[in-house]
């Protein structure tokens, strides 16, 4: 998951925008109590998720794959005044921390957060979206980008996490495993979709941005 040069990366951490105390809150708690916290946004992510969100001022955000939050409290920074950030995770063990983490955010009454199956849920949140973040199962990823499509604006934005699988992406395809070849399958699919404009950015594990046109 780490391209870059670990003085390189401590460089850029060191003039970015520094993590709030909530953040590293999330970042502390997430490392020390919950499995798989490399699932983390984490700090040079985060501001860039937050940047974006800045940038394009959202009115309604989706949120696919909540894990504990730390990526939701990112991109809740930039929503407008009355916007809202809908976050969905299968995980609901996590819930009253991700809960609690939302309160101490002062987010709570801009966040919608359910528990369930992504692929049920969706169709029942009757919004059009300025930014979908998808950062879910791997394996769902085509599914969740076929649904989500109509329910977002002309120039709305789909940003997708792991596009790069740790650098698997580059494996020969007769190697790969089943989730490097689901990825690379997704990766090829919107870069064919001519509806929208695409960038793979190699930002830590990779993120796919694509604008609607």
């Amino acid at each position: 998951m780490d391209f870059l040069d670990e003085k390189i990366e401590a460089y850029s951490l060191a003039h970015s925008e520094p993590e709030s105390a909530i953040l590293k809150k999330i970042n502390r708690d997430t490392h020390a109590n919950v499995l798989m916290p490399r699932m983390l946004s984490g700090h040079l992510q985060g501001n860039l998720l937050s940047m974006f969100s800045h940038m394009i001022k959202p009115g309604q955000i989706l949120e696919i794959g909540t894990y504990t939050g730390y990526s939701a409290v990112c991109l809740a920074q930039g929503l407008k005044q009355n916007g809202k950030l809908h976050t969905i995770d299968i995980n609901e063990e996590l819930e009253d921390r991700v809960r609690g983490f939302f309160e101490e955010a002062g987010l709570s009454n801009k966040i919608n957060y359910y528990i369930g199956n992504a692929l049920d849920i969706i169709p029942t949140i009757k919004q059009m979206f300025d930014l979908v973040f998808i950062d879910a199962d791997k394996k769902n990823y085509s599914g969740y980008y076929d649904l989500v499509f109509d329910k977002v604006r002309p120039g709305g934005y789909i940003i997708v996490d792991n596009v790069l699988w740790s650098g698997k992406i580059l494996t020969p395809i007769e190697k790969m495993d089943t989730d490097t070849r689901l990825i690379d399958a997704f990766n090829k699919k919107v870069h064919e979709d001519t509806r929208v404009e695409h960038l793979l950015l190699p930002v830590r594990d990779g993120l796919m941005i694509a604008r609607k046109k």
